[in-house]
């Protein structure tokens, strides 16, 4: 079905409440096997009714952030989702409970069961009013960013639109542009920090009333951590800074010489910018880019013929900007339909083909798992996600003529540096996050100092030109740290596989490929590391999977130095 045809309706509050407590009973009444796997298959297809309407109403509010109905529906969803979160929870333990959980656990395996039990750690009836209170807050954040009306270039332009300019050949256009972003960004900054300080004191208190030491750990369990915990993910940032840090570094200083700086330190306007003639850009219109992005998926596999396929045949793209549209990207699911949806914004740069490979990777995952049962299996922890777009990328590789034509060896250099050059930047968002969490009382002040004195350990080549990044603001501009906290180290930890994926592309593309679906595959029935162990890949958590990476990406780039 086509996107702009699946009816929406709201999911009402009354009647699902009383399907929670029907299906409730049902379990706690079962007499056999059989008659709780018919409560649960009830339950999936109550839940798979929810997320569907929930995601419709989201998908349409970020659309148009100006549009009153779905403003309204996400209000709504972001008042009632928690609510209807205690009765889901009492649901969740009659199975958690059940004599006959042994029996289905025979079935589909004991991983829904173990991930049911660290869901039932994260609530309870009283942080109801905090967690509609966080959501009110989280929305407010993105429905501010999306609101910034910014005058350059003789336009009005949004965050996204101007993102273009911070990469322009000229360096003028580039400070200037670059310049207008912080400056809006400071007229901001009163309302940032409140909103921050209110989010943090939330957390904080939810944390408490259930229980935790801190936020962190109340976090880790949010995110569904089944396979690790902060010591694992300590221990991979202090090798991102052993191995990572310093080849990076050696990466920013040849982009500062190569596009001309006397100095081997970067501004936040340079940041961006790898090449003298401009960083590569897609050839075509956005027709022309998906034309070839049908076709590379295509030749790729006919599984990903097929879902490209499905994909544009019923609209499943929103990826023009425009004003009033939510800032970003972001993959989702519309699981009645069995249909991901994709939702960008194009600006001209490289990012646009990033987003036809990276957010398409999610939705390839999605679509080879959409049969999956129960839902909650579709989905693995949100790490494997990411291994699920990030290689993707890079499988994009023997396909990127089409797309940059005469400047694609310099986009592969530009991708696979920027993969190392990240790796500093994430794991610093981290870093920043735990600092954060473990000490609430923080002050705005010492959370930019906190954020400044992590820049020079994890991007020494950085020089903060701006009042805004001065006064260690930078991390106001990354939604996860407002939105999704301890989401940015997934990224990290799914790039480290990423790599791994690269490096094996480089040496037989078929047993990659064949690996990945292996992968891709068993959606979310396995755990990140059991995924990455049964995919045959190394672990992001043992000691020399990054260390081999950056030695294999930094020969790379210097055999093939553009």
């Amino acid at each position: 079905m086509k996107f702009n045809d699946m009816p929406y309706t709201r999911v009402p509050y009354d009647e699902t409440v009383k399907r929670y407590e029907e299906l409730e009973t049902a379990v706690k009444n079962a007499q056999t096997p059989e008659d709780a796997m018919t409560a649960l298959r009830a339950m999936d297809g109550m839940m798979t009714h929810i997320q569907t309407m929930s995601s419709l109403a989201y998908i349409h509010s970020t659309k148009d952030t100006t549009d009153e109905f779905y403003a309204a529906e996400r209000d709504y969803y972001d008042e009632v989702g928690p609510k209807l979160a205690e009765y889901a929870q009492r649901l969740e333990l009659a199975f958690l409970q059940s004599p006959h959980r042994a029996a289905i656990e025979k079935e589909i395996g004991t991983l829904f069961f173990s991930n049911l039990e660290i869901a039932q750690r994260t609530f309870s009836p009283a942080v109801i009013e905090d967690l509609q209170e966080e959501n009110k807050l989280t929305t407010e954040y993105q429905k501010l960013m999306a609101s910034a009306q910014i005058e350059f270039d003789g336009k009005t332009l949004t965050l996204a639109q101007l993102s273009p300019y911070h990469r322009d050949p000229d360096r003028a256009v580039r400070r200037s542009s670059l310049q207008a972003r912080a400056d809006w960004m400071l007229t901001q900054s009163e309302r940032l920090d409140s909103l921050f300080d209110e989010l943090v004191k939330i957390r904080a208190r939810i944390a408490d009333k259930l229980g935790y030491k801190s936020f962190t750990g109340l976090g880790y369990d949010r995110m569904t951590r089944n396979c690790y915990g902060p010591e694992e993910v300590a221990r991979f940032r202090e090798t991102v800074q052993a191995h990572i840090v310093p080849v990076a570094a050696a990466v920013k200083a040849r982009q500062a010489a190569r596009i001309g700086l006397e100095t081997d330190r970067l501004t936040h306007f340079d940041d961006p910018f790898e090449f003298p003639g401009g960083n590569p850009k897609p050839i075509g219109t956005p027709e022309d880019i998906f034309a070839h992005g049908k076709a590379m998926y295509h030749e790729l596999s006919p599984d990903t013929a097929e879902f490209i396929d499905f994909m544009l045949e019923n609209e499943l793209f929103d990826v023009l900007t425009r004003k009033g549209k939510a800032g970003g990207g972001y993959c989702t699911a519309l699981p009645t339909h069995k249909s991901p949806f994709i939702f960008a914004n194009f600006n001209g740069t490289s990012d646009d083909i990033d987003v036809l490979t990276h957010e398409a990777g999610h939705a390839f995952a999605y679509y080879l798992c959409r049969d999956v049962f129960p839902m909650n299996l579709i989905y693995p922890t949100y790490e494997s996600c990411e291994v699920h777009s990030m290689s993707m990328e890079f499988f994009a590789w023997p396909y990127l003529e089409g797309f940059f034509g005469p400047q694609t060896g310099q986009y592969r250099f530009m991708h696979l540096a920027g993969t190392l050059t990240f790796l500093p930047y994430g794991t610093m968002v981290d870093e920043f996050q735990h600092i954060i969490y473990e000490n609430p009382g923080m002050t705005p002040k010492e959370r930019n100092e906190a954020w400044l004195g992590l820049e020079a350990r994890y991007r020494p080549w950085l020089d903060n030109d701006f009042p805004f990044y001065r006064e260690g603001r930078r991390w106001q501009a990354q939604s996860h740290i407002y939105e999704m906290p301890f989401y940015y180290i997934d990224y990290c930890l799914a790039q480290a596989v990423s790599l791994a994926f690269w490096s094996l592309t480089q040496k037989d593309a078929k047993e990659a490929w064949s690996r990945y679906m292996r992968f891709a595959s068993l959606g979310g029935k396995e755990t990140f590391t059991r995924l990455v162990e049964l995919a045959g890949m190394p672990s992001a958590f043992g000691p020399d999977a990054l260390r081999e990476a950056a030695w294999t990406a930094a020969a790379w780039l210097e055999k093939n130095t553009v």
